[in-house]
Formats: C-alpha cells, sequence, structure tokens
C-alpha cells in the first residue's frame, strides 16, 4: 500500500461518516472533477497508480466515445443513491483505493484526453 492509498482512505473515511445526510461529498466532487478536470486529480491517479502492474492494458482497451458524460451521468446516479441513509459512494471508492482495477485508470485518463 502506498502513500497515496493511505490518504485517500483517510478521506473517505472521513466522507463516510460525514456522508449519512442528503449530500454525498465524494459524488459532488466525482461530478465536479469529470466536468473540470483539474490537474491535481490526474496526479493523484497517477500516484495511486504508482508501482501497480497495468501490464499494458490501457493499450489494448477500446476506448468508449462519450466517456465523461458517461462518468458524469454515473456519478448523478450514484449521487441520488447516496440519498439513502447509508452511503454507498465511499465503500466504492474504499474498493477501488484498496484494488486499484486497471478500468478505472483508463476511466481516468480518458476523461483527461484533450477532444473527450
Amino acid at each position: 500500500m502506498n502513500l497515496t492509498q493511505v490518504k485517500c482512505l483517510g478521506v473517505f473515511s472521513i466522507f463516510a461518516v460525514i456522508g449519512f445526510g442528503p449530500i454525498s461529498p465524494g459524488c459532488l466532487i466525482g461530478m465536479y472533477i469529470v466536468v473540470m478536470r483539474p490537474f491535481w486529480f490526474l496526479k493523484l491517479a497517477q500516484n495511486l497508480y504508482a508501482n501497480h502492474q497495468l501490464n499494458n492494458a490501457l493499450e489494448n482497451l477500446k476506448l468508449a466515445k462519450n466517456v465523461r458524460k458517461k462518468a458524469f451521468l454515473f456519478l448523478f446516479c450514484l449521487f441520488m443513491v447516496d440519498i439513502l441513509p447509508i452511503p454507498v459512494t465511499p465503500v466504492i471508492a474504499v474498493i477501488i483505493i484498496l484494488s486499484r482495477p486497471v478500468w478505472f485508470y483508463t476511466l481516468v485518463i480518458n476523461i483527461y484526453k484533450k477532444g473527450s
């Protein structure tokens, strides 16, 4: 586990506690990231996947045409589900942080591609 994973787990632990209200901070930040594409999140993802075996999987995957729209819609739907008294977003985030799936890194790279 790298330092970025530990920091992200700490942040989403806090989000899990404060996420018991009607607003999901994780989803709101996610929607902001998809729309505004801040440089800090790209660096965070690169640090999260440092020393991770990607096995050139990024080159072999077919990329979706409207990644940003689909990611935003998914986060919006997750935001709606997160209104329930059980925070779902932090649990999903913890799973992604611990397992570091290739599809998530591919999604981040596609969100930050020019022209998308």
